[in-house]
């Protein structure tokens, strides 16, 4: 049986693996205009801030799409900073800057829909939802600036995009945002140990 480290080996070829798939003809298409991987990180932003807006607007179904559409941005980026070879500091910093504030922008319009209607548990929710997110982001960032690995985790952001998107897409549904947000703030949590585990593991090896 695989152990640990192999099995989030293999997890984490998967992800690369159907990130490239889903962003390697549009790659080719930017690259062969010449549009940096920056531009793509503020077009990913502004479609955020969009759904954001819809949300607070009350339309949940199209602000799924969006956050879908926006996300796979998120992904392009990236991609396309490696095939062009235009990694810089700077645009990772951006990169990762931008999407918390992506992230937290549609946790507010949602946040907002539970507020309009007194739901207190949906507030908190949205709340632990919020901060899970942000320290699941933030391990990861203080381990790599003591130069440790740390991409392990059920929880990361594309699995949190895409659990949020299909919650919006299915609001209609009752509970089915509550669920989504559930879910979140669970995969979160185990997220949360999981990279602490993992920073302890290589931690404890150094002398």
């Amino acid at each position: 049986m695989p152990n640990k480290k192999q099995a989030a080996a293999e997890t984490r070829g998967i992800r690369k693996t159907v990130a490239y798939q889903l962003t390697w003809f549009m790659v080719r298409l930017l690259a062969g205009i010449c549009i940096s991987p920056n531009t793509i990180t503020w077009f990913g932003f502004i479609l955020s801030l969009g759904a954001a807006a819809l949300i607070f607007t009350g339309h949940l179904f199209a602000a799924g799409f969006v956050v879908i559409i926006a996300g796979f941005f998120d992904m392009l980026d990236g991609a396309l900073a490696r095939s062009t070879d235009r990694i810089t500091v700077f645009g990772g910093v951006l990169d990762s800057t931008l999407d918390r504030l992506s992230e937290a922008a549609v946790l507010l319009g949602i946040l907002h829909v539970y507020a309009a209607g007194n739901s207190v548990p949906g507030i908190i929710l949205v709340g632990l939802a919020l901060v899970g997110s942000l320290m699941v982001s933030y391990i990861r960032s203080r381990a790599e600036a003591a130069n440790l690995k740390c991409e392990v985790g059920i929880g990361t952001r594309p699995e949190r995009v895409i659990i949020l998107a299909l919650g919006l897409l299915l609001s209609q549904f009752s509970f089915a945002l509550t669920i989504s947000l559930v879910i979140v703030v669970v995969f979160s949590g185990i997220t949360i140990i999981q990279r602490m585990v993992n920073v302890w593991q290589q931690t404890k090896k150094r002398p």
